[in-house]
């Protein structure tokens, strides 16, 4: 009889990190490490609970850029107290396209954190892994800022981070089931795209074979979980971000949890050389990726704003 639930089996395998800006839920799941983005901080900053974030935020800063860095750290920061590792702190997604500010945004971040007594190796940059976004990569990983590429949906975007020495990349795998789901409407077989046969799960998989077969450094952690059959689907992946209810499904569940994904069964295989023009064109050779990078990029953008506002 298994007397350990999936979560705790989870943990033999992988780093479990908490996909939410909710300090609260943080301190109650527990996790070894944390993730935010402007949507789930946004989310959060709305409640009464944590106007004095908002509000030192609005007194430290008169620049509504600088008051929005300050209230992603002023929550990373409070987030930090409740966990070992490290939490994951996203520049404006605005600059997603510009090398220059994006460095800008994020040195100003890590001087935030610093200045709080917070040392840079606790803290992961997220940038979106666009050509430029892992150009900056290259430059802050080069000064000891440690970054986390997301929106990632294509095999290109994790390679172009690997090469640019990223810590961790971020491939999304609900947002492509979501996207193969529409696209395929009344003929979606839940059952035939479920579990390892699930699209997102195929391209997390896909992309940690690559990375393990060519000894990269950078570590994969699947994110943008619809189901807990996703996350079943990719125990062993190196980290995962789990919302807290999926955390509380893992653990109120005890059926064995047999390990997906072994870099030790990986075989060796090219080194990883990806140009600009290359990139490119395998981007737009995909349509997923395509469509949900500039949608997230969007999205994430968007609620900046929002955020912004608040802050007036």
């Amino acid at each position: 009889m298994q007397t350990r639930n999936e979560l705790e089996q989870l943990r033999e395998y992988t780093i479990v990190v908490a996909d939410t800006g909710d300090i609260d839920e943080i301190a109650r799941v527990r996790p070894a490490e944390a993730t935010t983005n402007p949507s789930l901080i946004l989310k959060v900053a709305r409640l009464d609970k944590y106007r004095a974030i908002i509000e030192q935020a609005k007194r430290q800063a008169s620049a509504a850029e600088e008051r929005a860095d300050r209230v992603l750290v002023g929550f990373g920061a409070r987030i930090l107290e409740h966990i070992p590792g490290r939490v994951s702190t996203e520049v404006d997604a605005r600059a997603s396209f510009d090398v220059p500010q994006t460095v800008k945004r994020a040195r100003r971040i890590i001087a935030l954190y610093e200045s709080l007594g917070f040392d840079r190796s606790r803290v992961l940059i997220k940038i979106a892994a666009t050509w430029e976004g892992c150009q900056a990569c290259r430059i802050l990983q080069a000064e000891g800022i440690n970054c986390n590429l997301t929106l990632i949906f294509a095999l290109a975007q994790a390679e172009a981070s690997a090469q640019a020495g990223a810590t961790l990349i971020s491939p999304f795998v609900g947002r492509i089931y979501d996207w193969f789901k529409a696209a395929e409407g009344s003929c979606w077989d839940e059952n035939a795209n479920c579990g390892a046969k699930d699209p997102g799960v195929q391209s997390v998989t896909e992309i940690f074979r690559r990375l393990k077969g060519a000894r990269s450094r950078t570590r994969i952690m699947g994110a943008s979980f619809r189901n807990k059959g996703e996350i079943l689907a990719l125990a062993g992946c190196d980290l995962l971000t789990i919302a807290p209810k999926f955390m509380d499904e893992l653990k109120d569940s005890f059926s064995p949890m047999p390990r997906a994904l072994d870099p030790g069964a990986v075989p060796e295989t090219d080194p990883i050389s990806i140009s600009e023009a290359q990139f490119r064109y395998r981007m737009n050779c995909s349509e997923v990726a395509t469509v949900k990078l500039a949608e997230g990029i969007r999205s994430f953008a968007a609620d900046t704003e929002r955020l912004e506002g608040m802050l007036l």
